[in-house]
């Protein structure tokens, strides 16, 4: 699937008597540009002052460009098989028309729409001028009311939009209008067009409808495995797919949070198995009457705060036993040793006694704070750092107070701490227990960049 982001310049004058003075079109792939053309165009009429003011576009400059019939064949092939997206569609799509149809051509596209898009996805912008907007999300902007500069920031708030469309309303819409057909002939197709990177991708029957989601390391060697095996459910999905759509994550982590709560969210056909709870242990805690706080693992309670959760009763004892070792902690208050006296990690000098009140509950209660913080993000106020989806870009996962908020991508050289930017670039997403098994099962292993502990407000 892919679009044809585009940005024009006019010359200003009457409805549909305006010219084209600058085009600029960026095939966009839903990950990267993959081809782009931009010209200077000879509109043949007479430009506005005040459009001249404006875009610093003169008619001495335009004399010697090309005009718009010398420029149509490149903006057919650029355009063929794409969706038009423009910030403010409706114009630039008319302009176009217009032009070709003066040369005997009919150009229909399906268009998309940045402002309508964002005025739906981010409702509390205070303008939705293209300046304006991509000021407030950060996005740089260079040649400002030039077809070229104007154009490519578009790319990057389509880019942004992509992003903050949690129900895939985009990507199903624009299915729907343009079904494949004969799909058994087409899987090797959509295998070869998919990308070897980590991410979440999406099936989709004709009408646009999603019926399976899932996250791969590598999503074209997972696709292969869904097209070629023979089990019931996957030649259902071999019979029903006709389209495949993907996001890129640039790390598992991301991907992980994306599938479990787009299959929450959009309930797909295939994903049954998925949409039910995949963690059966959890680890509370409780202070005693000496004062010395407690560990415990059981299953899974809805019912009890968990501090963490685990996939099996199994994991978690043994991530509490090798915890227990590393923190130098008591087996008995961590709650794998039933005794009366002293546990066994006091026999060998593992343990410095809180078993039988020979540690002091403040310094041991302190070891196991330690411990806790370490390994959940319970009352954090924190930034989670990975990689992005290219060498240029981090991600950042957002946790507020204990809450997972969402996260979100930036460039290299963005102050990522300042909170209108970290505000604009975030997507929001449900802090529910399956986001923080996965969140705190993640943690534990610590493969992640960094981890950035901010004031709480």
């Amino acid at each position: 699937m892919e679009y044809a982001v585009l940005d024009i310049e006019t010359t200003g004058g009457k409805y549909n008597e305006e010219g084209i003075t600058e085009i600029a079109i960026y095939r966009f792939d839903g990950d990267k540009v993959v081809d782009q053309f931009a010209s200077l165009v000879n509109p043949e009429i007479p430009i506005q002052p005040f459009v001249v003011k404006l875009t610093g576009i003169s008619k001495a400059m335009l004399r010697t460009a090309p005009k718009f019939h010398e420029v149509a064949k490149r903006i057919i092939e650029i355009t063929d098989g794409a969706i038009l997206v423009a910030h403010n569609a409706h114009f630039d799509n008319r302009i176009l028309t217009t032009e070709f149809d003066r040369l005997g051509y009919n150009f229909d596209k399906q268009t998309l729409c940045t402002v309508e898009l964002a005025k739906q996805l981010m409702p509390d912008m205070p303008s939705y001028s293209l300046g304006k907007l991509v000021q407030s999300l950060g996005i740089p902007i260079t040649n400002r009311h030039r077809a070229s500069g104007d154009a490519l920031a578009t790319v990057e708030l389509f880019k942004l939009l992509l992003l903050k469309d949690a129900k895939k309303e985009i990507v199903q819409q624009y299915i729907k209008v343009n079904p494949r057909t004969n799909i058994d002939s087409k899987l090797l197709e959509l295998i070869k067009t998919a990308p070897t990177d980590i991410g979440v991708y999406y099936m989709h029957r004709e009408d646009g409808t999603i019926i399976y989601i899932g996250k791969s390391k590598n999503i074209q060697k997972r696709l292969t495995q869904h097209f070629t095996n023979d089990t019931r459910k996957s030649k259902n999905i071999q019979r029903e797919v006709t389209a495949v759509s993907y996001e890129k994550t640039g790390n598992e982590l991301i991907a992980l949070l994306k599938e479990s709560e787009d299959i929450k969210q959009l309930s797909p056909k295939y994903n049954r198995t998925l949409r039910k709870r995949n963690f059966n242990a959890q680890l509370t805690s409780f202070t005693d009457q000496k004062g010395y706080i407690n560990l415990k693992i059981e299953k899974v309670d809805a019912r009890k705060k968990a501090i963490t959760t685990y996939n099996s009763l199994q994991s978690a004892k043994n991530h509490l036993e090798n915890s227990i070792g590393k923190y130098a902690l008591c087996k008995k208050l961590g709650g794998l040793q039933n005794t009366d006296n002293a546990c066994f990690n006091y026999e060998i000098k593992e343990c410095l006694g809180a078993c039988i009140g020979k540690e002091k509950p403040e310094t041991y209660n302190k070891k196991v704070t330690a411990f806790l913080s370490n390994y959940s993000y319970q009352n954090q106020h924190m930034l989670i750092i990975d990689k992005g989806r290219n060498p240029q870009e981090r991600s950042v996962i957002f946790i507020e107070k204990g809450i997972y908020k969402g996260f979100g991508y930036y460039a290299l050289n963005h102050q990522i701490t300042n909170p209108e930017i970290l505000k604009s670039i975030i997507r929001p997403m449900q802090n529910n227990r399956d986001a923080q098994h996965i969140l705190q099962s993640y943690l534990r292993r610590r493969k992640v960049i960094k981890i950035i502990n901010l004031e709480p407000k």
